[in-house]
C-alpha cells in the first residue's frame, strides 16, 4: 500500500517526534499540531495508517500511537529514500527488511535506500540500503540523516561550528558542503551499516 503525501507527512510527524510526545496525541492534537482544519480528513488518514499497519488506536481515549516493531521477528522497518545529493523528503513505506543482528544496534533502527551520488567517496552508492540507528543528536563526523527546515531530510557528514552553524557535508569531492543555523536542522539518525544487492 502506497501512502499520500499527507499520509506520509502525518506519520512522518508521529515518528519523528515519538520520542517528545507525553502521551499518545489525539485527533484534535495532531490537527493543531500538523494545521489541519478538518478532523473528518484526518480521521480518513489515520486510518490509512491503521490499514497499513503503521499505528493502532488507543483504547478507550481518541488518540493513536506507532505500532511497535519488533526487529527481531519483522526486520527493521523500511522508511523509503533518502537523498545522498540535495535534500529529498524520507518517505515511509509499510515494510521491513530482514537484517543480521551484527549490522543492527542495540537500539533501534530502520533502513533507507540511498537516492543519488554524494557520499559515493567512502563507498555509499545510490540505489543502496543504509541502516539507521534512532537518535536526535551525533558527534561531529558522524554521518546523520538529517531533517532540514522540517521538511527535507538528507544523508550527509555532520559538523557543529563555533559560530553555532551546522554544515552537512558530502563525500564527493564534485560537490560543496551545505551550511544552515543549527536551528533548521535536525538529526534522526546516525548510519550504523550499509546494505547492497548485486
Amino acid at each position: 500500500m502506497k501512502l499520500t503525501r499527507r499520509q506520509q507527512e502525518i506519520y512522518n510527524h508521529l515518528h519523528h517526534n515519538a520520542e517528545h510526545f507525553t502521551h499518545p496525541p489525539t485527533y484534535d492534537e495532531l490537527c493543531h499540531e500538523l494545521g489541519l482544519s478538518s478532523r473528518g480528513s484526518l480521521h480518513k488518514h489515520i486510518q490509512a495508517l491503521i490499514d497499513a499497519g503503521l499505528v493502532e488506536p488507543m483504547a478507550g481515549r481518541q488518540g493513536i500511537r506507532l505500532v511497535e516493531w519488533e526487529q527481531a521477528d519483522a526486520g527493521i522497518p523500511h522508511l523509503g529514500a533518502i537523498a545522498a545529493g540535495r535534500p529529498i523528503e524520507a518517505i515511509a513505506q509499510p515494510d521491513f527488511l530482514e537484517v543480521p543482528d551484527f549490522m543492527l544496534s542495540q537500539y533501534p533502527c530502520y533502513a533507507l535506500t540511498v537516492k543519488g551520488e554524494s557520499m559515493i567517496d567512502i563507498g555509499i552508492m545510490d540505489g543502496d540500503l543504509v541502516v539507521i540507528e534512532k537518535r536526535d543528536s551525533a558527534r561531529d563526523g558522524e554521518i546523520v540523516v538529517a531533517l532540514i527546515n522540517n521538511e527535507e531530510a538528507t544523508l550527509k557528514r555532520l559538523q557543529n561550528n563555533s559560530d553555532g552553524s551546522v554544515t552537512l557535508l558530502p563525500e564527493n569531492s564534485t560537490m560543496e558542503p551545505m551550511n544552515y543555523p543549527t536551528e533548521q536542522v535536525q538529526v534522526q539518525g546516525v548510519l550504523v551499516s550499509l546494505l547492497r544487492r548485486y
